[in-house]
């Protein structure tokens, strides 16, 4: 038998340690007001790097959301499902008010998972890594650069187009097209 003989997604060398299983937990904060495809893509390609992925809403009371965080979390549920299933990874859907390493120590979650869009997100991102990793260094960051098909999909255009009653069909699972238009009409 190789010793690179892969098992539910990892290879063996990388499962055990000391002849133990070790299990992956990582946590994806962000708005997900609403939830677009580029944020499908990055959970897509997290699940496959984990055993456990928190989707953690973030709910900030001083901005003023389009979707209740309920609303998000059906969302990402609706969503979620089958993504979990063909990775064969947990997710799970919570939120949180509070510091991003705070709710990654609440979870277990030992990696930040974050999507990288260009080199604004880069930049933005590498500031925040290094602040997270100051405030908590046994959690580390992975960035995702997004595929090349959602590289321009953000949640902020995608409220913007759904205000002024625009398509958002091809940048939104249909369920989010849905309910966005339900809300905006």
């Amino acid at each position: 038998m190789s010793r690179f003989r892969t098992e539910n997604r990892f290879p063996l060398f990388l499962k055990t340690l000391y002849g133990e299983a070790m299990h992956r937990t990582a946590l994806y904060p962000g708005s997900f007001d609403p939830l677009t495809f580029g944020h499908v893509d990055v959970l897509r390609r997290a699940a496959r790097l984990v055993d456990r992925l928190v989707v953690a809403i973030g709910v900030h009371h001083g901005k003023a959301p389009v979707f209740t965080p309920d609303e998000r979390i059906a969302m990402i549920a609706e969503e979620a499902g089958a993504l979990a299933d063909a990775a064969g990874c947990e997710i799970q859907v919570v939120t949180f008010a509070d510091l991003v390493v705070d709710a990654a120590r609440r979870y277990g979650a030992t990696v930040l998972i974050r999507g990288v869009r260009d080199g604004t997100d880069l930049d933005y991102e590498m500031q925040m890594a290094g602040t997270n990793a100051a405030l908590a260094p046994e959690i580390g960051t992975v960035l995702l650069p997004a595929s090349p098909e959602v590289r321009h999909v953000t949640a902020t255009l995608v409220r913007q187009i759904a205000r002024m009653g625009g398509d958002v069909g091809a940048l939104v699972p249909p369920a989010v097209a849905s309910r966005l238009r339900q809300k905006f009409s």
